[in-house]
């Protein structure tokens, strides 16, 4: 059975948790503080972050690899697009999104300087999908995908970071409620998570 290690409040983590629970597999989720972690996080990963998958002898960190080696291992349903052009298309919005908008979740989840700055960078960011999303369900078309797996964990936490979009951003949060509303974001979402929005 696949551990994984993951924080409460970590929006890396809950990328990982809406994989697992979207398969319908058996796997133990281990809840790490992520301000008292345990020393065998340490041991197992060089980073010493959360999500750790660990299935048998494999271990493996970083969000987008973690479900990237779950949906190859249990194809079904199938997040990544299985057409090869698309499939490296959404891996290359996958590295946008680290780039451009959770490269600045860190300055929010840690109360740095440039917070501000960083709200507003998401905010513009994101309003640049309402066009695209207006027009289908999810961010590949109609089929829920990794990219929405991806950006999901960010759109929940939005009220919590102090982000507001603005109307032209409708669009994009009427596609964070179609996601919001899947069985398996429900189920990955932690006690601490469910507080972070009304």
């Amino acid at each position: 059975m696949m551990t994984l290690y993951s924080g409460t409040t970590d929006p890396f983590s809950h990328r990982c948790r809406i994989v697992l629970f979207e398969k319908g597999m058996d796997f133990e989720v281990i809840d790490v503080d992520l301000y008292n972690k345990p020393e065998d996080i340490a041991v197992i990963n060089p980073y010493n972050r959360v999500p750790v998958l660990v299935d048998r002898d494999l271990i493996l960190f970083e969000s987008n690899i973690i479900n990237e080696y779950i949906d190859e291992r249990f194809p079904h349903p199938q997040l990544m697009p299985p057409d090869p052009i698309l499939r490296a298309r959404a891996r290359q919005l996958l590295h946008t999104f680290e780039h451009e908008l959770f490269s600045h979740v860190g300055v929010l989840e840690n109360n740095e300087k440039g917070a501000d700055k960083s709200r507003a960078h998401l905010r513009d960011h994101l309003v640049q999908f309402a066009p695209a999303l207006a027009k289908q369900k999810y961010m590949l078309g109609e089929e829920f995908s990794m990219l929405d797996v991806a950006i999901a964990p960010l759109l929940w936490r939005l009220e919590h970071y102090g982000i507001e979009l603005p109307k032209t951003g409708a669009p994009v949060m009427k596609y964070a409620e179609r996601i919001f509303t899947r069985q398996g974001f429900i189920d990955a979402l932690t006690p601490s998570e469910k507080v972070m929005r009304r």
